[in-house]
C-alpha cells in the first residue's frame, strides 16, 4: 500500500477549503491546506463581509436623511473614511484570525504559501517542499476579470476596492452585474457621484426583468448615472484624474475608474497545464456531478468550478465533497432552488426562475406588487417595494420569488426553505399576516 504523507491536501484556504479541511480532520484525516494569501478567501478578505460592511456604513446617510420627518435634528454629519476604513480591516483582521484558528484546533497542517500540483498525488510548494497526497482538493476560488482596453491597468478592481487611502468624489464603475451594482449603491451612500457604464440595454443581467426594472429605477432616483449601450475605449490619466472615451463618443472625467466586468477561475500557475486537466473553456475546471476532476485523485469546489459562484454554494460542496470521499455513500451537491440577494439600496432577493425563464416550460401566472413602506411619506422616500411571484398554472407550485425592498435578503432566505419543500400559492394564501410588516404582502398577493 503507498503511503502518502496527507489523506488531503487543500489548495486555497476560502470558506470551501477551510470547511473542507475541518470536515475530514474531524474524521480523523490527516489533513494539510496551502494558502498564498490570507485565510478566509475572496468571502472574508476581499468580498462578502468587507462589503457587507461597507453596505452598513453608507446606509447610514439615508437614515439620518429621513430620521428629519420624525422629529430628529442633526446638526453636523460628518463621515470619515479614515476611520471606517481601520474599524472595517481592524474587524476583518479578526475574522482571519478565527479561520487561523479554527484550522490549527482542527490539527490541519497550514502551509502558507503557494502550492503547485507536480503530479495527480504531489503538490511543491514555493520554499520548495514537496508533500503527497491521497486526495487532493482545488479550492483556490476566483479573480476578477481585467479591463482589455488602452488605459485598462489604471482602473482598479473589487480586490482593490477595499484598501482606498481617501474616499472619491467621482467614480466611474465598468459593468452592470451584481458587484457593479452593489459598489455604485454603495459609494452613492457615501456621497460620491457615481456613473455605471455597461455594454448592456440594463443593470443585471440574469436577473428577472423586474428586478432589474426596479433598481434602475431606483439608481437614477438616488443621482446614479446609468451609461447602457457602450463601453470604454480608452482611459488616459490626467492630472492625478481620468478620463474615459466611450463608444457613444462621450468623455467622462472621474477620480477613480472601478471594473466590475466580471471575474473568472483561479487556476493559473497551479500545474494544471503539466497534469492535463480539463478545463472549460472558461479556464474553469471541469468535475463530474461528485466534484472529481478527469483525474480520479484530484477534486474541485467552489468558483474556480464555476458552477454557481456563491460562498454558501462552496461551503455546501465541500461537505458534499468529504460525505463522497471519506462517507459511506457519495454526495452530489444540491445547486437547486439556491436563494441568493444583491446587497444594493434597495436590496433584492431572488430565488427560482425568472418570468422569462419560467415561460420557456411552463404555463404561468404571475402575481406582482409595487407599494410603498409605512411611513415613505414622513420618510420623504419615493422607492416603491417590488414583490413578485411566478406561479405554475397547472400544479399551482411557486416557481420563482423576487423581491426589491428593504429587507429582501432576509425574506428570500425564508423563501428559499418554502420553496425547497414545494410551497404553493394555496399555502401562501391560507397563511395569516404579520402587520404592519413588509412581508406580510408576499403572502397577501392576489
Amino acid at each position: 500500500m503507498e503511503k502518502y504523507d496527507f489523506d488531503l491536501f487543500i489548495i486555497g484556504a476560502g470558506s470551501g477549503g477551510v470547511r473542507a479541511a475541518r470536515l475530514a480532520s474531524k474524521l480523523g484525516k490527516r489533513v494539510g491546506i496551502a494558502e498564498e494569501y490570507r485565510f478566509g478567501g475572496t468571502c472574508v478578505i476581499r468580498g462578502c463581509v468587507p462589503k457587507k460592511l461597507m453596505v452598513f456604513a453608507s446606509s447610514y446617510s439615508k437614515i439620518f436623511q429621513e430620521s428629519v420627518g420624525f422629529g430628529w435634528d442633526q446638526k453636523e454629519l460628518l463621515f470619515s473614511w479614515d476611520k471606517f476604513s481601520k474599524s472595517m480591516n481592524s474587524e476583518i483582521d479578526r475574522l482571519e484570525q478565527i479561520y487561523n484558528e479554527l484550522l490549527s484546533s482542527s490539527k490541519v497542517k497550514i502551509f502558507q504559501q503557494k502550492a503547485k500540483l507536480t503530479s495527480s498525488n504531489s503538490i511543491i510548494l514555493n520554499d520548495k517542499t514537496e508533500v503527497t497526497s491521497k486526495y487532493v482538493l482545488i479550492a483556490t476560488g476566483g479573480e476578477p476579470l481585467k479591463l482589455d482596453v488602452e488605459g485598462g491597468d489604471l482602473t482598479i478592481t473589487s480586490n482593490d476596492i477595499f484598501n482606498l487611502k481617501h474616499l472619491p468624489q467621482k467614480m466611474v464603475i465598468i459593468g452592470g452585474g451584481y458587484i457593479a451594482c452593489e459598489f455604485a449603491s454603495i459609494f452613492n451612500g457615501f456621497g460620491t457621484e457615481v456613473s455605471i457604464v455597461y455594454r448592456g440595454d440594463r443593470i443585471l443581467r440574469g436577473f428577472d426583468n423586474d428586478i432589474r426594472e426596479s433598481i434602475e429605477k431606483a439608481f437614477l432616483q438616488k443621482g446614479i448615472k446609468i451609461l447602457n449601450n457602450c463601453s470604454p475605449k480608452s482611459i488616459r490619466s490626467k492630472h492625478d484624474k481620468f478620463e474615459l472615451q466611450l463608444s457613444n463618443k462621450q468623455l467622462i472625467n472621474t477620480d477613480i475608474v472601478l471594473s466590475a466586468i466580471g471575474r473568472k477561475p483561479n487556476t493559473e500557475n497551479l500545474g494544471l497545464d503539466i497534469l492535463k486537466l480539463d478545463l472549460t473553456k472558461q479556464g474553469a475546471i471541469r468535475v463530474n456531478k461528485f466534484q472529481q476532476t478527469s483525474q480520479k485523485s484530484i477534486f474541485a469546489i467552489g468558483d474556480v468550478t464555476n458552477r454557481l459562484n456563491l460562498t454558501p454554494v462552496a461551503i455546501r460542496d465541500a461537505v458534499a465533497l468529504i460525505n463522497t470521499i471519506f462517507g459511506e455513500k457519495k454526495q452530489s451537491p444540491d445547486h437547486k432552488l439556491v436563494p441568493t440577494a444583491v446587497f444594493t439600496k434597495p436590496e433584492v432577493g431572488t430565488v427560482g426562475l425568472t418570468e422569462t425563464e419560467a415561460r420557456k416550460n411552463f404555463n404561468v401566472k404571475i402575481f406582482k406588487t409595487y407599494f410603498s413602506s409605512l411611513g415613505s411619506k414622513i420618510k420623504n422616500n419615493q422607492e416603491k417595494i417590488m414583490m413578485k411571484l411566478v406561479v405554475c398554472n397547472r400544479t399551482d407550485k411557486i416557481l420563482g420569488c423576487h423581491i426589491v425592498g428593504d429587507g429582501a435578503s432576509e425574506m428570500i432566505q425564508m423563501f428559499g426553505i418554502s420553496m425547497k419543500m414545494g410551497v404553493k400559492k394555496k399555502d401562501l394564501d391560507s397563511t395569516c399576516a404579520v402587520h404592519p410588516t413588509i412581508a406580510e404582502e408576499i403572502v397577501t398577493l392576489s
